[in-house]
Formats: C-alpha cells, sequence, structure tokens
C-alpha cells in the first residue's frame, strides 16, 4: 500500500460490552461495523453503511442495550464477523475504484476498534484480516496537528473535536452513525482552506512477532514492559504475541519465566515498543488464552533484562541467525553427541547448518546439564521434530518443545551463574528437615491483617490460591503468600496471605469464606501475624485455640534439637541450587559416657528448628514470580544442607562432628535411583546406608545425583577407577571428589 492515500475509510466499530474509552477491555465481541468513505481530492463523500455483527454469544450487556439501542433479536439474523469484513472489504473497493482513485486508509476516532477489539477477535477466531486493518490514521492525532491548544489526544471525542473549531453538533443519535458523520464532518474542515491538512501520519500494526537476543546492556524502558500470568507451561512466544495480538511487541520482547527447576512457571515478561501500547496491554488483564485467563501486570525493565538479557558471545551467534523456530530438548544422555542428536531428530526435520545449530548447554567446568536448543528454518521442520517429544535416546527419554531466544539466554545464565560443589564453603553440615529464607519470615505483631486458608486441595498450587482470591491479589504484601507443608514436604492443606491491612485481610475473610476450589470449600479466617509465625514455626491453630511450637515449649532435654546461630545460615546463593544437598554425618558420643549426649536449648534468641514442626514454602505475591524465592521441600530422610553447628556451652553436650572419609559425587542416576542401588553398585567398598544420599530436587523428585562416603580416599579413588568403566543400569554415571 501506497505511503499516502487518495481516499479515507471512515470507520467506527461497537461490541457487545463496554464501548468507547474502554472498548475492548472486557473482551466483548463486535456487534456493530459503520464506514463512509471520503475522497481526499475532490473532498466527497460516499454512501453511509451500517451493518449489524452477529456475536457466537448473544448476550449484550445493559450498558450496550443502552448506548445502542440494539436488542439480541437484533442480532440474531445478522451476518457472522467474517461474512461482514468481507462485504466491507468488497463495497469499498468497488466505490474507490468508482472513485478512479487507487489507495484507501482507514480512519478511526481513536485506536481502540482496531487494536483492542478487530485485532483480538480476529487472532481468536482465525480470521485474516484485510491488509487496511495493520495501517491507520487516528484522526485525534491529525486533528492535534492542525488545533495544537486542543487539549491532550487522549481526551478528545469527535463531539469535542466539533465544538474546538466551532462546527455546529451532529444531530444523529445513533450510535455508530453519529460516529462516523462527526468524523466526516471533521475530515472535512481540516482539509479546507486555510488548514490544507495533508494526512500523513499512519500508525502501524505489527504482522507478526520477530524472535531476537537482548543484550544486558540494551536499554529498556520500564514504562513499555509488562508481566503476564496464569500462561499454560506449554505457549510460545508466538502464543503470547497472538494474546496481545493488535499492540506491538519489541523485536525479541518476550521472555518466558522459569521456576528453580528451570521449567516454565507460567509467566513471561513482554516489552512494547511505546508506553501507550503497554498501557493497552493492561487491559487485557484477565483475558483468556484458550480456557485459561491470564493476569497481566506492570514490570520493569531490569526485571526484563534479568530473565531475557545475555552476554554470552556463543549464545549471541547461536541466535544471529533470523527467522529460526527453536526447539528446546530437556533430558539428553550426559554422553550425548551432537552427532546423536541429528540422529535423534532424523533427515525429515534438519537442524539448521547442521551442528551449527545445536546449543549444549552446560555448566561453568564444562560438564553437560542434559539441555540443548536446536534451530528449525520452517515451522514444518519444528513440527515434525516435536512428534519426537518422548522418544528414547540412549537410555533416556528426551522432551522436545517450543522455546524462545529470551529462554536460550534465562537458561544459559541459569547453569553459567551455578557454584559447583568444590567451591562451596566448607563448614560442618548438620542434617535438618527443612530450612527456608529468613528474610521471608514474618515479623511478629498484633495486627490482624493476615488469613489463614484452611482446606485447600493438596494439588493446589500458587496460581490457583491468586485465581481464588481474585481481585484482592492486589492487596497481598511483597512475599506475603505462605504456603505451610507438613513434616514430610507435602502441602498440608493450609495457607497464609499476608494482607496491606486489617481491612483488606476481613474483607478477604468475608468475601471468600467458603468459597470453592476444586470442588472443595475453603475456610478464611482473619488472624494476626504472631498467630501466622507460631504456625508457620511449628505450632498449631485450630478449635482448641492457639498451642506454642515445639522450641518455645518449656524442656530440658528434647529428643532431638540443634541450635544455630543466625550467622551460619546459609549463604543466599545457595537457596537457589537445583539439588538439595547435604554429607551424612553421625553423631559422636561423649567421653565419659557411652550414650549420645543430646543438645539443650540455648537460652540466647537463636534459630531453632525441630523434627514436629510445620514448614513453610514462601511464595511472593505479584507482581513478583513465585520462582524468585527458592524453598527446600525434601521427602522423608532428605535433609537439607549449609547449616554448621556451633559447639555447646561446657557440660551441657557436643556438636555434631563431621564423619572421617572420602565424599565423593554421582552424576546421572537413573531417577528411581535408591540407597540400596548404590549400596549394590559399590558392594566390597564396606559403605554404611547412613554414607549414602540421594539428592532430590524441589518437587520431591530424585535429581538424578547422590553423594557417597567412603572410609577412607584410597577407597573411594579406587572404587571410582573400578566402577568408572560399569554401567548403572545400563546407564553411565559420573563420579566425582566432593572434598
Amino acid at each position: 500500500m501506497a505511503s499516502h492515500s487518495d481516499t479515507l475509510v471512515v470507520f467506527f466499530g461497537g461490541t457487545a460490552g463496554a464501548n468507547g474509552g474502554k472498548l475492548g477491555s472486557d473482551e466483548r465481541e463486535i456487534i456493530l461495523l459503520v464506514w463512509q468513505i471520503v475522497d481526499l481530492h475532490e473532498k466527497k463523500v460516499g454512501k453511509l453503511h451500517r451493518c449489524l455483527v452477529r456475536p457466537d454469544t448473544l448476550d449484550l450487556t445493559e450498558q450496550c442495550k443502552e448506548e445502542t439501542g440494539l436488542k439480541v433479536d437484533d442480532l440474531v439474523k445478522a451476518e457472522p464477523l467474517d461474512k461482514v469484513l468481507q462485504q466491507f472489504q468488497q463495497t469499498v473497493q468497488s466505490e474507490v475504484k468508482a472513485l478512479g482513485r487507487s489507495s484507501y486508509k482507514l480512519c478511526v476516532d481513536s485506536p481502540l476498534v482496531v487494536r483492542q477489539a478487530l485485532h483480538p477477535e480476529a487472532s481468536k477466531k482465525n480470521l485474516v484480516l484485510p491488509e487496511c486493518f495493520f495501517s491507520f490514521v487516528d484522526v485525534r492525532t491529525e486533528f492535534r496537528k492542525c488545533c495544537p491548544n486542543a487539549g491532550p489526544v487522549q481526551d478528545l471525542t469527535p463531539s469535542s473535536m466539533l465544538e474546538c473549531v466551532g462546527l455546529p453538533p451532529m444531530a444523529e443519535q445513533v450510535m455508530g452513525l453519529r460516529e462516523v458523520k462527526c468524523m466526516v464532518q471533521i475530515i472535512l474542515h481540516l482539509l479546507a482552506e486555510p488548514l490544507n491538512h495533508k494526512f500523513s501520519c499512519f500508525e502501524t500494526v505489527k504482522y507478526k512477532f520477530e524472535s531476537g537476543a537482548c543484550s544486558k546492556t540494551e536499554p529498556v524502558d520500564s514504562e513499555t514492559v509488562i508481566r503476564a500470568r496464569g500462561l499454560p507451561w506449554q505457549s510460545s512466544d508466538q502464543d503470547i504475541a497472538r494474546f496481545f495480538k493488535g499492540l506491538n511487541i519489541a523485536k525479541g520482547g518476550v521472555a518466558l519465566c522459569l521456576n528453580a527447576q528451570g521449567r516454565r512457571n507460567g509467566e513471561a515478561l513482554v516489552r512494547f515498543v511505546t508506553t501507550e501500547h503497554r498501557d493497552l496491554a493492561l487491559e487485557r488483564h484477565k483475558h483468556h488464552m484458550g480456557s485459561r485467563y491470564i493476569e497481566v501486570y506492570k514490570a520493569t525493565g531490569e526485571e526484563f533484562l534479568k530473565i531475557a538479557g545475555g552476554t554470552s558471545n556463543e549464545v549471541a551467534q547461536f541466535l544471529s541467525k533470523e527467522n529460526q523456530v527453536i526447539i528446546r530438548m530437556r533430558g539428553l544422555p550426559f554422553t550425548a553427541t551432537p552427532q546423536d542428536v541429528l540422529t535423534f531428530l532424523g533427515p525429515e526435520s534438519p537442524v539448521t547448518d547442521a551442528t551449527e545449530g545445536l546449543l549444549f548447554v552446560k555448566y561453568p567446568d564444562g560438564r553437560p546439564t542434559g539441555d540443548a536448543f536446536v534451530l528449525f528454518s520452517c515451522e514444518e521442520y519444528a513440527q515434525n521434530a516435536l512428534k519426537r517429544h518422548k522418544q528414547i535416546l540412549g537410555k533416556r527419554y528426551i522432551e522436545l518443545f517450543r522455546s524462545t531466544a529470551a529462554e536460550v539466554q534465562q537458561v544459559l545464565n541459569r547453569y553459567m551463574s551455578t557454584p559447583l560443589i568444590p567451591t562451596l564453603p566448607p563448614p560442618p553440615i548438620v542434617p535438618m528437615p527443612v530450612m527456608t529464607s529468613p528474610q521471608y519470615l514474618p515479623a511478629t505483631n498484633g495486627t490482624r491483617d493476615c488469613v489463614r486458608l484452611r482446606g485447600l486441595p493438596y494439588t493446589a498450587g500458587i496460581e490457583e490460591i491468586l485465581e481464588f482470591l481474585g481481585e484482592h491479589t492486589v492487596d497481598i504484601k511483597p512475599h506475603g503468600v505462605h504456603m505451610v507443608l507438613n513434616q514430610q514436604g507435602r502441602p498440608s492443606g493450609d495457607a497464609f496471605i499476608q494482607m496491606k491491612s486489617s481491612d483488606r485481610a476481613f474483607m478477604v475473610s468475608q468475601k471468600c469464606h467458603k468459597k470453592t476450589m476444586k470442588d472443595r470449600y475453603v475456610e478464611v479466617f482473619q488472624c494476626s501475624t504472631d498467630e501466622m509465625s507460631i504456625v508457620l514455626m511449628g505450632g498449631t491453630l485450630n478449635r482448641s485455640g492457639l498451642s506454642p511450637p515445639p522450641c518455645k515449649l518449656p524442656c530440658l532435654s528434647p529428643p532431638t534439637a540443634y541450635a544455630f546461630p543466625q550467622a551460619s545460615l546459609m549463604p543466599e546463593a545457595a537457596l537457589y541450587q537445583p539439588p538439595l544437598l547435604a554429607t551424612p554425618r553421625t553423631a559422636q558420643t561423649s567421653a565419659h559416657s557411652p550414650a549420645p549426649t543430646l543438645a539443650y536449648y540455648s537460652p540466647q534468641p537463636q534459630l531453632y528448628m525441630n523434627m514436629n514442626m510445620n514448614y513453610t514454602a514462601y511464595y511472593p505475591s505479584p507482581p513478583v514470580s513465585p520462582s524468585t524465592v527458592g524453598y527446600f521441600a525434601a521427602p522423608p530422610g532428605v535433609m537439607s544442607a549449609g547449616l554448621g553447628a556451633q559447639p555447646h556451652p561446657a557440660g551441657v553436650g557436643s556438636a555434631m562432628l563431621p564423619q572421617p572419609g572420602a565424599l565423593v559425587r554421582m552424576q546421572g542416576l537413573p531417577y528411581n535411583t535408591g540407597v540400596k542401588d548404590i549400596l549394590s553398585f559399590f558392594q566390597g567398598y564396606q559403605l554404611h546406608p547412613e554414607g549414602v544420599l540421594v539428592l532430590y530436587n524441589y518437587n520431591g523428585q530424585c535429581s538424578g545425583e547422590a553423594l557417597v562416603t567412603f572410609p577412607s580416599k584410597e577407597a573411594a579413588r579406587q572404587a571410582m577407577a573400578e566402577r568408572s568403566s560399569q554401567l548403572f543400569y545400563g546407564q553411565p554415571v559420573h563420579l566425582a571428589f566432593c572434598n
């Protein structure tokens, strides 16, 4: 289409819900289209057309009925949107041809009808819009060029523009006809003497989303970034761009967020080209992607760069190829070569530039992680590759799914910043069930600004809780969602929410009490921070009253207790490690007593943990990602690491001391590996079952790694030399010293 046009098609649309400044914000379908042609050279107007559109859902809001004067019966015999758009295109083309003109542009009274109504609805219904809907003129912008004193563009309406230039108000009362006639009068006024205005400022809608890489040094305006939450886990950047169809996303401006295990957590950061487009994106809060509604919040440029920004030259070179479809492979054998991957994918899905189109993700020391990214030149090849999902390569099944340039950066950044086990600090490690970051423990006070959720489904996660709270999620304090876990690290059915005020907490307890979640009703009670903290520390809060945690009970010699000064807490970086690290230790008996010495509770204000406690998984509240805070949820028998025991006062007892020997790390284990399997593998080396620790990830599943304590370094070296060449249940494993 030419950069300038001979004619303008003045266009107006209305929906079955909100119209005017809120057009498209409630996701209602289009029910009315009105248009009229204006010849810019002859300053003549064509026929006025008004067409009703039959929506898929015949339901009009009361506001819509009042503004449009339409009823459901009026729409029953109307044509659907695709038929009306065909009629629009045919009539416009025939009239433009009859005028002897060669081109035309759409002219609207605001971008909402195009960006927030037509494009999103056409995307959901898989309709192909005519080319004219990808470039249009905003009459308000053109009017303000000629009348700079008219006020802000967003405040202008057809009626106010007529009044501004002294034209008589329009007598027409029918919605659609009134707005189009007003715009036509304004256009003719701008074309006439003395203004002689030329329409040259055209807004565009991008045909498709452009993927690309983003550098950490690139400036990103915080007023152009949003966070989308509640996405299906398999969503790609193209799916997200489709959800925001009609709004222009910056190149490479979709960054899928990953959780602590490197899996997508249902969130994405999206960067738009302007603040105006960002603001329109916020109006799509709780619009639907399939059957799921998507929450949209403001975000910052720093958050976007943290996820999407990269500095690796290898990644930049990998992503330098334009218009490539990216597929992520997960679960590759550590011994897999590029040729193995190419053979696995097969000739029907050729990789771009063969091995140059493969990027293996590795740890800083060069060890493979089991992840890789693959480039394909077209959608057909990518679809053929996705058919290999969960097929076997070697002895392992491989997961394949769509990926993005931002995800490549994020995965590489995550693994390259992961500290290696040999570089961890060497303080002694004491067995503990679970340890959460103390900075998120709530400060106690008597204010009743919290609510307790009781009776949650055990499968309920953070997304379900936020959906359950609905509009009240905006009143949650940062890091204010606390899910209570039992001793096995599983959900207990309870959760605590910190609200911004006691009034907000009262409101939530009144409106959400006994609402259903997955066919179960959930009890919601207002409570204080003191009550919440006691439960999070292991106490109980029930109909019988409030019981303090075990660490608060008066006792001289608890069965098993360890006191840890705050200075010995795990460093923050260690909280984000995928496996739970621990070294098995055995208690040392006192020289004067054959029985193990028990530790007393210290009278000093220290942090206590007890085997009978409840444990809490901490989640941030919107708009922060639930993946930004790590927690340990260990299955039975798994102990967390990073806490060093301190000597007790003289005469009280002795601290746990590290067991002598050599610690060996095993990698590449099958995910169903148990302690007995490892003892059988090292049969003849006099290993003790307590010296074998299988590592688990945050989901309570085996991480594929284990720590094994040998009686001596010589025994460990001999075992590594003899067993390194053997297969562990048909799978090669990697052995390395940890100390």
